[in-house]
């Protein structure tokens, strides 16, 4: 059996994917995505490892038998293209660590820590206890968190919230949750206003498709008002980029964290993340998608993809075999 490893972020752990698989398992390693390269090697491979197939490379990738997502978005898998024998796979792992990130940037962005530093820096202390007209930020207790999305990582963000004593609030495509601990109300997407209005912290976590690309733009960012900060770490198109990027510019929303952008480097490590000027606002927090790039999340999602190539392998059914996007 052939896989072709096409995530960079499995190379860390190249040794422990081999250890878990058979012996016979050919590997084969691409550490930079290069399409050419890959379509050249997925001519006769059964399993691809990793995030994006394009459709040359679904459609290069005759035998693929399995393409195994390190994550849990399938947005960048051009599923009309794969061979009908292709199943695909994801996997999770990610919630304490992006968690974290969001319970991170959320007291950062309310308590103003970014533009402290910022002015300390120069040697001005930008605090109430030196200046006029300077408020006292809050603490997270009796905060409502409103999550759009509340899948894993929602989940364990309330949980970390609630010993915060924060309250929780969310919006989701069915309008159910499969646990509701910690939430004062649940609903379907159009109580999305509703949820905007009433939270000081938005937390984006939905996966993008169709229905959702989009769904916070201008009017909705006015919903969640001057006090309100924005935490986007499911996909930039959720929120329409020249609509976040005004509200947080004439400051119709205090902050934003984002760690999903617009545009993303085609091979090696740069791009300009949108075609806004993000990077000359002082309310906001830009990562490169590194919320749940964690030693702790690959490790896990590491045994789930051997654990499904040994599936494949012995003829046992996969775990968490995706859909098309909905």
């Amino acid at each position: 059996m052939k896989v072709v490893v096409g995530d960079r972020n499995v190379l860390p752990h190249s040794d422990l994917l081999v250890s878990l698989l058979p012996s016979a398992v050919e590997l084969s390693w691409h550490r930079t995505f290069d399409e050419e390269a890959l379509v050249d090697d997925l001519a006769d491979a059964d399993v691809y490892i990793g995030g994006r197939v394009t459709p040359a490379m679904a459609r290069a990738g005759v035998g693929l038998r399995l393409v195994h997502i390190v994550g849990a978005g399938t947005d960048k898998v051009a599923f009309d293209d794969l061979p009908a024998i292709t199943q695909v796979a994801n996997t999770f792992h990610h919630e304490d660590s992006i968690a974290e990130y969001i319970i991170a940037t959320a007291v950062m962005l309310r308590r103003g820590l970014i533009a402290q530093d910022s002015a300390l820096r120069s040697g001005t202390w930008a605090t109430s206890v030196y200046q006029d007209g300077v408020a006292q930020p809050p603490t997270m207790r009796g905060a409502m968190i409103g999550y759009v999305g509340f899948g894993h990582i929602g989940r364990r963000t309330a949980d970390l919230f609630g010993a915060l004593g924060a309250r929780g609030c969310a919006v989701t495509g069915s309008g159910r949750v499969a646990d509701d601990t910690g939430l004062d109300w649940h609903a379907d997407t159009t109580e999305l206003g509703r949820l905007l209005k009433e939270s000081d912290v938005v937390v984006v976590s939905a996966p993008l498709n169709d229905r959702t690309a989009g769904m916070i733009g201008s009017a909705e960012l006015a919903q969640l008002g001057p006090d309100g900060v924005l935490i986007n770490v499911g996909r930039g198109p959720l929120v329409v980029e020249q609509d976040l990027f005004e509200s947080l510019r004439d400051r119709a929303i205090a902050g934003a964290a984002i760690d999903v952008w617009y545009s993303y480097p085609a091979g090696g490590d740069h791009a300009e993340p949108s075609g806004m000027s993000f990077h000359e606002l002082p309310n906001v927090l830009m990562t490169p998608h590194t919320s749940g790039v964690t030693r702790d999340t690959f490790l896990g999602r590491v045994h789930d993809v051997a654990d499904n190539i040994v599936r494949l392998i012995e003829g046992r059914p996969l775990e968490r075999v995706v859909g098309r996007v909905r």
